[in-house]
């Protein structure tokens, strides 16, 4: 099962395009709001959470996704829901994924150490222990980040490659039309 964190303030496209590619893809994800079901987007649209952090999912997981925008962004790295579901996903060797400036949250809890990882422009020095590259999207081991919105699709279809195969987002690429 994939956790995709929704906090109030979150980049919609961040969000909601990895989330439509591996629901396309045949992978359970799971939205969790924090502070509720509705949470609001940093460009005023609002989604509906599927579950909330009182009611989400205890399974085991494969992934955690965690997207950018401010203050979204903020709020999961204040919140201790998104601290204790990363290190249960860390610790079963799960993908800790994050976007734009979502990146700092696997930063400031070390997962970065030693990794190749990239942000949006100008959150750098919160990639702790990280050696930081201006790729837009970074896979090392079972981390993988993003620049931002302009490669949400990239980033998607990364995560597709991560849980399904390289064939599985190759086919799925091709389907949506992606150069």
């Amino acid at each position: 099962m994939v956790i995709l964190f929704l906090a109030d303030g979150f980049e919609e496209i961040e969000a909601l395009t990895p989330l439509d590619l591996l629901r396309r893809a045949g992978v359970e994800t799971v939205t969790v709001g924090l502070g509720g079901r509705e949470i609001r987007g940093s460009h005023g649209i609002t989604v509906l959470a599927d579950t909330d952090t009182e009611h989400m999912p205890t399974g085991p997981i494969d992934m955690v996704i965690l997207p950018g925008g401010m203050p979204g962004a903020a709020n999961l790295d204040a919140s201790v829901v998104v601290a204790d579901t990363l290190s249960r996903a860390a610790q079963s060797n799960a993908y800790l994924a994050a976007i734009c400036a979502a990146p700092m949250v696997l930063g400031h809890k070390g997962y970065l150490a030693g990794k190749r990882a990239t942000c949006f422009p100008g959150f750098e020095e919160e990639l702790l222990g990280a050696t930081v590259v201006p790729d837009g999207v970074v896979r090392d081991g079972h981390i993988i980040t993003a620049r931002g919105m302009g490669v949400a699709l990239d980033f998607g279809l990364t995560l597709v490659a991560a849980l399904k195969g390289e064939e599985v987002a190759a086919s799925l690429r091709a389907a949506v039309q992606a150069p």
